[in-house]
């Protein structure tokens, strides 16, 4: 049994429920090796994102 990067679904390797049934989705360490996520043109920022300050309307 495999199960395709980013589903839920438990198919059997042999009949695989989304594709076409050819294959499943890899993840991408699969297709690009263990350092994909250091690609920059991914666009993954490792800056954390800066907190909001959210104002409350006048009453």
């Amino acid at each position: 049994e495999r199960i395709c990067w980013g589903c839920d679904r438990y198919c059997p390797a042999s009949a695989m429920g989304c594709g076409n049934g050819s294959s499943r989705t890899q993840h991408p360490i699969e297709i690009f090796g263990e350092d994909w996520a250091d690609e920059p043109a991914w666009g993954l920022d490792e800056t954390p994102a800066q907190p909001v300050e959210v104002r409350q309307p006048a009453p």
